[in-house]
């Protein structure tokens, strides 16, 4: 019985302590809206500021997929010579398919070389006046998707040049190079963007709190004259830059899907024009949770520098 009239204390404690902190929780979601005006700018000031660096975020996520899907669809283009037996285009096909590079391999004949270019050049009146088919056998090889990288892509080509039968291989892997510096550079240009912006976050909030500490002075200095401890003291306005950080992620989150919708249409008629299916993506429940987190974190870091500087400075006169 010694033991349990011990341990019920010391329960009753743990599960007071924490009732505490979530009663402390909601009332200082209850004192954001002292001043609802104020309160309304912060926020629409702070999901403004997360918006940016998420749409950001959006934008360099949806060309990333751009590019991993150009990358998946990249090609070797072999140009066979035109005397070559039937025979031999079989056994180089075969020993193509026998790569580990290689994915797989597609054979077009002269016959079907000269359909598809009547068919998409626009010349086909012209093709009518030749004595005979200019166009050579064309197998097609398909990377393995290890390969599929410029720098793989381009291995791959050197050795399939040297194969017996192969009059030239073409490889137009410039524009993807070109595409991966680009998105290389809106990434270092994200980032630093993006630090500056959350950096703003954490002034506005250090800002308000230190406002809202001022406004209070009188009941601070009650408050340790009575013997209130620091901890008890610093907790509502600590959950009050967490309530910042969570509402403006919700409304950064909010934002950055309405201008996807917006976008979704242009984006949508743009594809079309390349005959994609592509459809823009917005941030999605993951990415949407850590943005709403990541303003929870800030507004608790700006939170815990301005109520640690300001509040010590107060003391009872």
């Amino acid at each position: 019985m010694g033991v349990v009239r011990h341990k019920q204390p010391l329960l009753r404690r743990f599960v007071m302590y924490w009732v505490d902190h979530v009663r402390q929780a909601f009332a200082s979601l209850g004192e954001l809206w002292r001043y609802p005006l104020a309160t309304m700018m912060t926020l629409g000031v702070l999901g403004v500021s997360l918006a940016l660096p998420s749409c950001f975020h959006v934008l360099l996520k949806n060309a990333e997929r751009v590019e991993s899907g150009w990358q998946n669809s990249s090609q070797i283009t072999l140009y066979l010579r035109k005397d070559l037996p039937q025979a031999s285009i079989d056994a180089l096909q075969e020993r193509i398919l026998m790569y580990p590079e290689v994915d797989r391999v597609e054979y077009l004949s002269r016959e079907q070389s000269l359909t598809e270019f009547r068919e998409y050049s626009g010349f086909g009146d012209a093709l009518d006046y030749l004595d005979s088919n200019p166009l050579p056998p064309v197998l097609i090889v398909v990377p393995d998707t290890a390969w599929r990288t410029p720098n793989g892509a381009s291995e791959l080509l050197g050795k399939l040049n040297n194969e017996s039968g192969v009059e030239q291989g073409k490889l137009d892997l410039q524009w993807l190079e070109r595409l991966q510096g680009i998105i290389k550079l809106l990434r270092h240009t994200i980032t630093g963007i993006a630090v500056l912006l959350l950096s703003a976050v954490l002034l506005i909030v250090g800002n308000t709190l230190r406002l809202n500490i001022l406004n209070q002075r009188s009941e601070i200095e009650v408050l340790k004259l009575v013997g209130a401890t620091d901890s008890f003291i610093h907790r509502p306005f600590l959950y009050t830059g967490v309530w910042f950080g969570v509402i403006g992620g919700m409304l950064a989150w909010w934002l950055t899907e309405v201008m996807v919708l917006w976008s979704e249409g242009v984006v949508s008629e743009l594809a079309g024009l390349y005959e994609s299916q592509f459809r823009l993506a917005g941030l999605g429940l993951v990415d949407g949770l850590n943005l709403i987190l990541l303003g929870a974190l800030l507004g608790l870091i700006a939170s815990w520098f301005s109520v640690h500087r300001h509040i010590r400075d107060i003391e009872p006169s």
